[in-house]
């Protein structure tokens, strides 16, 4: 029987922590750093859990996963008397609680005093953690998680891939983070441990920035699927060969203990789950409690969605549904692990091959369904990533979405019983009542792309102009000040003053009776058959999902808000307007049902090709 250490006890300093700190430690007093003693202490006399998101110990979890079978807690700690008490969590917990005969006593000592504690597990135990009962202030430091095993830890060369377009300052923070707690860490990682920065904006200063285990790589743009495809191959191509590689975005903020962890995970892993994805968690940027996503499914309606509700991981009874949450069949046959944090095995990539060019949007989804393998989550894997659902881009919800869904259900059979196809005839009807023409246009792009076949889609630069083409013909939002003054110049908005708008305004609606949706239904808002010019105006929000019917109703201008970035647009109907885009639209499904059965044979014998290394390497100029 051997023995690994698998968590370090985190205490950490940075806006995450110092806002939301019972993540950490849940404790009457709080736990700071001494900047005079260099130590983490906890204030004073109370009482300090560390059953939290981040220091609890996922023993369910590691017991399906891996060889781990015997566990243990390592403490160092100094200053005042104090009780150490092993905590557990079972599925219907609500808090923490004490495991009987685990209490350990220590007198007061201003010399640092070792405790080392055999866990008490059982079968229905999810976690595991401590509790500290202080009678003043005690200090801590080298603390961890270790774990038994029997059997022989797995050799693994890890490497991180993170793609980047001119975001220089989430990028050179990480690195540092790698480089200083990780590559210089002293730990085991530290030697099997290597680093890709792909830097699509080529604004990076690679020979200042890169080290031993740490390589910036300038690259053409070629949107995240191309750069973490570079990264796939830099990591395959390395030597030695690296066992697994974890990508990363650039925009996120990440512990290094995250890391560390999936890591020792990978050395313990079983052979059940040795070809699993490691898909961690995406929590909120700037509400850094909240997950908003571990792992993610396409839906039978075409659209992708997290498997979990979200979570606020400060309550302890989430943290035990997080652990305990068991995937429907839908969502298991349809999982994918989002690049935001996700750990893949080079055996998987080698038997499945690489993603597919389809610059943003969907090569995740895609990648994860297509592997058709088991997923791996678990508390305290995860980063913190700005929210989708306050940076809304048409170029990308309506143009890339549309396209390639299309193509990977074509391609490589991703999730071939969800309607796409359905999603976009919802999206195009959706944009039209709310007058945002040029968004349904960029639907029908999408959809032409998608009939031009895979000759399109495998042009070398293909897959960037087609985005940079989406971003130019979406519709232009204008910054307030501009917004108003447009308002000011138009009579049918006369009132509209942004300083008396807010969110409840933006995000309201109004009910509709049963003639009034019937008559919705059939005119699509006024705009066909019975067509009325509309009167008024009304204010909705920017997200194309959002359907306020009864505002919009009847009206003949909506002025649209994007709050988070402080621009807008007013559009105004045109009926002429709806009726080309609704023939164009006619015209292109005519087309489609005459020639869906070849494109999909087109693209299904494209698929080795448009995977294959060779393939990539000349489209990133690698050759």
């Amino acid at each position: 029987m051997s023995t690994m250490k698998f968590a370090n006890v985190l205490l950490e300093t940075n806006p995450r922590s110092l806002a939301y700190p019972t993540m950490y430690c849940n404790g009457d007093q709080p736990v700071i750093f001494d900047t005079d003693a260099g130590e983490w202490m906890m204030y004073g006399k109370g009482e300090y859990d560390y059953t939290t998101y981040f220091n609890s110990l996922s023993v369910l979890k590691l017991r399906k996963y891996t060889i781990a079978d015997g566990f243990f807690l390592h403490l160092e700690l100094k200053g005042a008397a104090c009780t150490v008490n092993q905590t557990m969590g079972d599925a219907f917990s609500a808090h923490s609680q004490d495991v009987d005969g685990t209490t350990h006593e220590l007198k007061a000592s201003e010399d640092w005093q070792m405790l080392d504690i055999p866990l008490i597990i059982t079968d229905k135990m999810v976690l595991v953690g401590f509790r500290i009962i202080t009678e003043g202030r005690v200090y801590i430091r080298n603390s961890y998680y270790s774990v038994n095993y029997d059997g022989k830890l797995r050799d693994v060369e890890l490497a991180l891939s993170t793609t980047t377009f001119k975001k220089e300052s989430f990028i050179e923070r990480n690195i540092k983070l790698v480089k200083s707690q990780i590559i210089d860490s002293g730990e085991d990682i530290s030697e099997h441990f290597t680093m890709y920065v792909i830097d699509n904006g080529r604004t990076l200063d690679a020979e200042a920035l890169s080290s031993e285990h740490v390589y910036v790589r300038p690259n053409d743009n070629v949107g995240g699927a191309g750069g973490f495809t570079r990264g796939m191959i830099e990591a395959m191509e390395q030597t030695p060969q690296a066992t697994n590689i974890l990508l990363m975005d650039d925009d996120v903020a990440v512990s290094p203990e995250s890391i560390k962890r999936t890591y020792n995970l990978l050395r313990l892993v079983n052979d059940e789950y040795s070809e699993a994805l490691i898909s961690g968690a995406m929590l909120d940027y700037e509400i850094g409690e909240d997950q908003w996503e571990d792992v993610g499914n396409m839906t039978a309606q075409g659209t992708f969605s997290p498997c979990k509700p979200s979570l606020r991981l400060t309550v302890f009874g989430n943290l035990i549904y997080n652990e305990l949450y068991d995937p429907t069949d839908w969502q298991r046959n349809n999982m994918y692990a989002a690049w935001w944090y996700c750990c893949i095995p080079m055996s998987l990539i080698k038997k499945n091959g690489l993603p597919l060019p389809f610059f943003v949007r969907c090569d995740d989804a895609e990648y994860g369904i297509r592997c058709k393998t088991n997923f791996i989550t678990m508390n305290s894997l995860c980063v913190w990533h700005m929210s989708f659902h306050e940076r809304y881009n048409a170029a990308v919800e309506r143009y890339q979405t549309t396209r390639n869904t299309m193509i990977a259900q074509a391609a490589t059979g991703m999730a071939p019983e969800a309607d796409f196809m359905h999603e976009l005839h919802n999206n195009i009807r959706l944009e039209l009542k709310k007058f945002g023409y040029a968004n349904a246009e960029l639907c029908l792009d999408a959809f032409e792309d998608f009939l031009k076949g895979p000759k399109f889609i495998s042009k070398v630069g293909q897959a960037e102009a087609s985005f940079m083409a989406a971003n130019r013909n979406k519709e232009q939002l204008v910054g307030f000040d501009e917004l108003q003054k447009m308002a000011n110049e138009d009579p049918d908005l006369h009132g509209f003053d942004l300083k008396k708008v807010d969110r409840q305004l933006i995000e309201s609606d109004k009910p509709r009776s049963i003639p009034q949706r019937l008559r919705d239904l059939i005119t699509d808002n006024g705009q066909r058959i019975l067509k009325v010019r509309g009167e008024g105006y009304a204010v909705i929000p920017l997200q194309g999902w959002v359907y306020p019917a009864g505002v919009i109703r009847g009206k003949n201008k909506l002025i649209v808000i994007d709050w988070y970035n402080r621009k807008g647009i007013i559009r105004v109907k045109d009926t002429k307007r709806y009726s080309e885009i609704k023939k164009r639209y006619a015209r292109d499904l005519r087309y489609y049902k005459a020639n869906i059965a070849r494109l999909r044979q087109e693209y299904s014998a494209a698929r080795k090709e448009l995977t294959s290394i060779k393939y990539w390497k000349h489209y990133l100029n690698m050759e």
